[in-house]
């Protein structure tokens, strides 16, 4: 149970970051210009990809996480 509320808590963390810099990136284009909200952009499209990764990695300890085909608790 443990690993399952590390991975969402990991997943949360990912997208609200990714939030954070979407909506931040209109007050930092008005501030700092057009490169710094771009980066912004570029690197908030990056993380959901990332986030459902680490949502969805199996965890070894976890007897009942048996969803995979490989890996340590495939059937």
């Amino acid at each position: 149970m443990r690993g399952i509320k590390r991975r969402k808590l990991w997943y949360v963390l990912l997208m609200g970051t990714c939030l954070v810099l979407f909506a931040a990136s209109a007050p930092v284009y008005h501030f700092f210009g057009t490169g710094w909200a771009v980066a912004m952009c570029v690197v908030a499209s990056v993380l959901p990809p990332i986030a459902m990764t680490v949502g969805n990695i199996a965890d070894p300890d976890d007897p009942r996480d048996h969803d995979n085909r490989y890996g340590p608790n495939a059937e």
